[in-house]
């Protein structure tokens, strides 16, 4: 069975669907309203509730089913969170394979697979290097996570798919618009092979942001006019060069500072808020110009700060913000305001004079439900579709928003303004075309200077 739901109203490519998202999340109500009774009945609705792009039901746990192999490329921290979240989410799971260019990461997540989780994965099911990715989908996986720095995901995502293994893709989906465009086109071969496809983008299974979206598309802020969405947080990890590692191991173990592996956190982390807006909204943003500085980072070639004012269809405004310097005030948040009030990631709505009309109930969630974690939540999904063999596929949506966040980063870099038309038909490809373990001309990875003055 197939479900079908639209990434987005007017979205371009417009003929691959979301499947599997349309529907509500459950019976219960996970909100509190303080509008007077039958006020919301006149409120005319952004989206009609057949094509609402959120999940169609979230269980505390996955149904019970097929017993399911699951293999991990790429052993960092966010692949072993994605593996801790996994057994969370769902019984009758066995990790089969390991890869990733290290072998010590993977010694990691063994450990930590038979310490926690008590699974074993023999010797001969653990495989390094830069292909080490053909060798996990070709030992007899259903599912495959992609968990490596997310220069590689284009490419190991097209190759599990031609495999006809359902994905699970850490975000963001690439880091340049070669990558975007390559995951586009594999999107729609997993939607034709029927496959469960979920990425990242956490806030999707949410239940607070669920219903927060429900809230807007039935129209109680009225019409979307504006938006500020936010990261600014301390800095970021890194790991200064070990004299031992060549310069190209050296980029890979420190990947969050280097643009053609992370590409900058304005994509890597500031993704999610940008991608909360373009969720809710159903838009795309038109244009975008924007400035960023470097001014604390330690390694790598990318930048501290980025401001970009995003221009999305009907002239409609969103303020970017993201900045990881320690010692500054710190906020993450979306904010969306409307013809007729605003919505807050804090789970509230307000009038246009300040007055609280709904506010999500927490203790509500908390005495119905006990598993509130999203990051489990989007596992939980995932087995559920594909137990039931339901086709979903996230990955395009993610894709714009990935697209999205690069146009922010581009801008900033260069000083221009840029136009998602410029994206979309871009050759920027920044992935190496020599992937090993070898020193490099470190001149070619420049920290970006906008504009061409003095």
């Amino acid at each position: 069975m197939t479900d079908k739901e639209p990434i987005s109203r007017r979205a371009f490519l417009s003929g691959i669907a979301m499947a599997g998202t349309a529907g509500a999340i459950g019976t219960g109500s996970l909100f509190t309203s303080c509008r007077k009774e039958g006020n919301q009945a006149d409120l005319p609705p952004l989206k009609p509730e057949a094509e609402w792009n959120i999940p169609d039901h979230l269980p505390d746990k996955a149904i019970e089913g097929v017993p399911l192999k699951v293999g991990l490329i790429g052993c960092g921290r966010r692949g072993a969170g994605a593996i801790t979240d996994l057994f969370k989410a769902a019984s009758g799971i066995s990790v089969v394979a390991l890869g990733d260019v290290f072998q010590d990461k993977i010694d990691e997540v063994r450990k930590l697979l038979k310490d926690k989780l008590g699974q074993s994965v023999p010797d001969g099911s653990c495989f390094t290097g830069f292909d080490s990715y053909e060798k996990v989908i070709q030992s007899g996986v259903d599912m495959v996570i992609l968990a490596t720095p997310p220069a590689f995901r284009p490419q190991h995502f097209k190759a599990a798919v031609e495999a006809g293994k359902h994905a699970f893709l850490e975000k963001p989906v690439a880091v340049d618009p070669v990558g975007v465009r390559s995951i586009i086109a594999t999107s729609k071969t997993a939607v034709s092979k029927g496959l469960a496809v979920i990425t990242g983008t956490q806030r999707h299974h949410n239940r607070s942001y669920i219903e927060g979206y429900k809230q807007i598309q039935r129209g109680m802020i009225g019409e979307i006019i504006s938006a500020t969405v936010c990261w600014n947080t301390g800095s970021h990890w890194l790991r200064k060069k070990n004299p031992r590692w060549t310069d190209m191991e050296w980029m890979l173990r420190d990947w969050g500072n280097w643009t053609w592996l992370s590409g900058d956190h304005i994509v890597e982390q500031h993704i999610h808020n940008l991608d909360v807006f373009n969720w809710f909204s159903g838009k795309k943003p038109v244009k975008a110009v924007g400035i960023g500085a470097r001014q604390r980072r330690l390694t790598g070639d990318q930048y501290d700060i980025f401001s970009i004012d995003y221009t999305y269809e009907g002239e409609v405004h969103v303020h970017s913000m993201c900045r990881q310097i320690d010692g500054c005030s710190n906020n993450i948040f979306e904010y969306i305001q409307g013809t007729k009030g605003s919505w807050t990631n804090k789970g509230i709505i307000k009038d246009l004079e300040g007055n609280v009309v709904w506010k999500y109930d927490k203790e509500y969630e908390k005495s119905h439900y006990t598993q509130t974690n999203p990051y489990v939540l989007e596992h939980v999904n995932w087995i559920n579709h594909i137990r039931n063999k339901r086709t979903i596929c996230q990955a395009e949506e993610s894709a714009i928003s990935t697209l999205t966040a690069i146009m922010g980063r581009i801008s900033a870099y260069t000083g221009r303004e840029v136009s998602w038309e410029e994206m979309l038909a871009s050759g920027l490809d920044l992935l190496p075309e020599d992937l090993s373990l070898r020193n490099l001309d470190m001149s070619a990875y420049p920290i970006p200077v906008p504009g061409k003055g003095k």
